[in-house]
Formats: structure tokens, C-alpha cells, sequence
């Protein structure tokens, strides 16, 4: 690990089309990575992300057709990270609270409580907010492994452009119950990053109700 601060993460991380194909990644640092990557919240706590690590060549050339144009970035990686939120996660609720008991944090009183409430709240929650609420939770604790992995001294691109159902069935991941949020290339980088801009602060935000309707104000270049 590089000792990072967290202003320094976010500064130096950026998106790598190419790395170094000889750097592997030890199956144990993954998983601690991964491991910190969870730390990332999520509503009632109901951890929707799911991990796949795609690194063996078998299981690379399986999904190098459904990568569109993201197969150097594939080829070179020595992972691809397949993100994803399980649609069946609201089923955790219990053992997730249980586990809370069994480590202290809550008593059994409370867990009774906190789960009936909870599942109440979930049952009444349209299947399309449960949908959107796991791809949002998972998108956070992607953001939070690309922070961690560049803390490690790796590099990372998130990837949006697959196919998501082939890609899934190459992988033999029931598409039913697993829905795709992106690939991560990790490894170390070849080549330095593209530079790219940012709106301004003052183009994206605004302070409470709106007079205009429109946030931010735009600027000429």
C-alpha cells in the first residue's frame, strides 16, 4: 500500500486503456481490496454488490467478443472486475441483522424490532425503487474499490461498454437474478492516462430552491 491520503487517491486515480500484462494480482490482495470495498454503504445495510474477478485466460476469452471496444484494456488487465447487483439481496435481511446480534451490536429485542420494520418498509417498495437502489449501492462500492485498488498502487478504468447479458452467459450468471453495473480493468498502467476536463464547480451545483429551474450556471471556454 501507498499510504494515500484520500484527496491524493482521488487526484492520482484516472482511467487506464493499457497495462503492464505480465503484473498478476495475488488472489489475497483482491480479496482484501474487495473486502474494503464493502465498507461503502447501502440502504438498510443490505450490501447488494456482487464481485466476479475475471482473470484466468479461459474466462477472458469467453467474454472478449462482448467487450466492444474495451478488449486491450481486457487483454493487457491483469483483472477485470464484473460488478454487479444481486436482485435477490432484499432476501439478506434477516441474516444481515442476525449477524449484527451475534457480534454485539444489537440485542435480539431490537433485531425483532428493526426487521419487522424494515421488512415492512421493503414490501411496500416497488420492485423498480429495490432495482435502482441495488445498481446505486453497487455503483458506490465500484467508486470505492477504484479508491482502494489505486492506494494499493494499482490502476483501474471503469467500463460501461459490454454486453451485458452475453457477458453473463459466458460466465454462466443467472441474468434472472444478477444485474450487470460495469467492468474495472485493474493493473498496473503502461501508459499515462488521457488528460480531461471537469465542469466548473458553479456549472453543476446550486444552493436550495431554484429560482430558475436549471442548476448551475454554464460558462463560455
Amino acid at each position: 500500500m501507498k499510504g494515500l491520503t484520500l484527496k491524493e487517491a482521488i487526484e492520482s486515480r484516472h482511467s487506464i486503456k493499457e497495462f503492464d500484462p505480465e503484473v498478476k494480482i495475488p488472489q489475497e490482495t483482491m480479496e482484501e481490496m474487495i473486502a474494503l470495498a464493502t465498507k461503502a454503504p447501502s440502504s438498510i445495510n443490505l450490501q447488494p454488490w456482487r464481485f466476479v474477478i475475471i482473470e484466468a485466460d479461459e474466462a477472458k476469452e469467453a467474454i472478449r467478443d462482448h467487450v466492444q471496444f474495451n478488449t486491450r484494456q481486457l487483454d493487457t488487465s491483469a483483472a477485470f472486475v464484473l460488478v454487479l447487483s444481486d436482485n435477490n439481496h432484499v432476501n439478506d435481511l434477516d441474516r444481515i441483522i442476525q449477524k449484527n446480534v451475534s457480534k454485539g451490536y444489537m440485542n435480539q429485542i431490537v433485531k425483532t424490532e428493526n426487521t419487522q420494520i424494515m421488512q415492512q418498509l421493503i414490501d411496500k417498495a416497488p420492485k423498480e425503487l429495490m432495482y435502482a437502489q441495488g445498481m446505486m449501492d453497487a455503483a458506490m462500492a465500484a467508486m470505492q474499490f477504484m479508491l482502494i485498488a489505486k492506494d494499493y498502487g494499482y490502476d483501474t478504468n471503469p467500463i460501461g461498454g459490454f454486453e451485458r447479458l452475453e457477458v453473463l452467459d459466458a460466465l454462466n450468471i443467472d441474468g434472472e437474478r444478477y444485474a450487470p453495473v460495469m467492468c474495472i480493468a485493474i493493473g498496473k498502467g503502461l501508459k499515462e492516462h488521457y488528460p480531461s476536463s471537469r465542469h466548473d464547480v458553479s456549472e453543476i451545483m446550486s444552493y436550495n430552491i431554484s429560482e430558475t429551474g436549471v442548476i448551475g450556471k454554464k460558462k463560455g471556454f
